[in-house]
């Protein structure tokens, strides 16, 4: 498997992930397919500046994209946030794709020290992501309600620092 960033070329990966009610069950429901084409020209130009870092996950021998991983930083409740949020298909689930793409982008970021600590949150109804987040060492916060393209979600809240990946 391996990592790479979003590419114009992806829309139809984003459609897949994003517009389908069962990827969004449990981030509050598809978005709606109008405006995914602008999220992608977004993702990579903010991939391409360094912003933030949009990858694909491309499992070995495929082509195929199996899903995203992604880490950005915002402003939450007054305060810099480096956050990093994931998506598997379907077809791809279960194989471990997701916690191997969040610890390869999580080791690749530790070696450049610049997010500091970074934070995630899972739906808390999301055993996968939580899970996740528990076998690489994340730190449970708590729960706390996010807000994730205009609807409000119940997550968990966990936290590490990639330094201390080893």
């Amino acid at each position: 498997m391996h990592l790479r960033d979003v590419e114009p070329g992806d829309v139809d990966a984003y459609v897949r992930m994003r517009c389908d009610p069962v990827m969004m069950a449990e981030l509050g429901g598809p978005l709606a397919r109008e405006g995914i084409e602008e999220k992608v020209r977004r993702d990579v130009r903010d991939a391409a500046s360094g912003a933030a870092r949009i990858k694909m996950i491309v499992p070995d021998g495929s082509g195929a994209v199996a899903g995203t991983v992604s880490l950005w930083s915002h402003e939450k409740d007054g305060e810099r946030l480096s956050e990093i949020g994931w998506m598997v298909l379907p077809e791809f689930q279960g194989r471990g794709l997701g916690r191997r793409a969040v610890r390869m982008l999580l080791e690749q970021e530790r070696d450049e020290d610049r997010w500091g600590l970074v934070h995630a949150f899972p739906g808390v109804t999301n055993a996968p992501s939580n899970g996740i987040c528990r076998s690489l060492g994340f730190t449970l916060v708590g729960e706390r309600d996010v807000l994730f393209a205009g609807k409000t979600i119940r997550s968990n809240h966990w936290v590490i620092d990639p330094r201390s990946l080893r």
